[in-house]
């Protein structure tokens, strides 16, 4: 893991403490560009941290993920998240980490 991986952690932790989300997420695009989002739960709109980054990515223009990050209190990523991450990237690098910013696991 190199410093601009523990930078898209730090975005994600940042995002979730600064909501109160369940989850926080972030996603560096091919150019560099980063995305941070949280979980968002509303009665008629669910997405998880890892949606809301890549829609955001997505609909800025990127085509490409370089890598991704989700601070979580679950174990890891959900199946459905990572394949979110695949569509942008096959080899795309998913850190799941604690609240506390450790991380926990590479999903790769």
């Amino acid at each position: 893991m190199n410093d601009e991986d523990k930078k898209i952690i730090t975005l994600a932790r940042a995002a979730r403490a600064r909501t109160g989300a369940a989850e926080g997420a972030a996603v560096r695009d091919e150019t560099g560009r980063t995305y941070s989002a949280t979980s968002v739960d509303l009665p008629a709109l669910k997405l998880t941290a890892l949606q809301v980054a890549i829609a955001m990515a997505v609909s800025s223009g990127a085509e490409e993920l370089e890598a991704a990050a989700l601070v979580t209190a679950d174990a890891s990523a959900r199946d459905s998240d990572v394949a979110a991450v695949r569509d942008l990237g096959p080899k795309v690098p998913v850190f799941v980490a604690a609240p506390d910013g450790s991380l926990k696991t590479t999903l790769a």
